[in-house]
């Protein structure tokens, strides 16, 4: 039988005597109750369109006029859970921990034919309670403005160390400067005129 003919290679050996099995989800008979129940309720969650916020426990609706695609945090605490790996909403990481909002950046728009830095829209800043993994979401259109606020205020206190390694990721955390700019994105331009009278 000449080499050409036989089917296997020493690779193909290798590789299957070395491929890792991929991980699986438990079965539901491997499960104990509170981890059965647990998964039970998620599933029905996520079939009405709503989950159970990781810090403050209120429920969260997915559906109706947020203003984005994919709901990415609580509309109360503004806290996340850490489930999308590479990009919005393809819920692949096997973190799930919790999401701190740090603080509040602009998204990068570009530049406008002139040059000038475009402004974009006001964006969370989430930090993973697990590890490091640092994310930037949109705010929602049902989110609280008041907790905004107070994440702007943790914003404008971050420590240089945490301003240091946001810049260097090219996220701007804002500070003193921006208030104007936030304060009109979040209660539009006659906020601008109220404050001028």
């Amino acid at each position: 039988m000449s080499e050409m003919e036989n089917s296997w290679s020493d690779n193909d050996i290798y590789d299957k005597i070395n491929r890792k099995k991929p991980r699986r989800r438990k079965g539901v008979a491997e499960m104990d109750y509170s981890e059965r129940e647990r998964e039970k309720e998620r599933v029905r969650e996520e079939r009405r369109g709503e989950f159970r916020c990781i810090h403050c426990r209120e429920f969260v609706s997915t559906r109706g006029p947020i203003g984005t695609e994919h709901r990415n945090h609580c509309p109360f605490c503004l806290w996340s859970k850490h489930v999308d790996l590479k990009k919005p909403g393809d819920r692949k990481s096997e973190c799930k921990a919790p999401m701190e909002p740090i603080g509040l950046t602009f998204k990068q728009e570009g530049f406008d034919k002139y040059g000038r830095l475009r402004q974009g829209e006001l964006m969370l800043i989430h930090r993973c309670t697990a590890g490091d993994k640092i994310s930037i979401n949109r705010i929602a259109g049902d989110d609280d403005p008041q907790v905004i606020l107070e994440i702007f205020k943790a914003s404008k206190e971050l420590s240089p160390e945490d301003r240091a390694a946001l810049e260097q990721q090219g996220i701007r955390p804002l500070d003193e400067s921006d208030e104007n700019q936030v304060m009109i994105q979040l209660f539009g331009k006659n906020y601008q005129d109220e404050q001028a009278h």
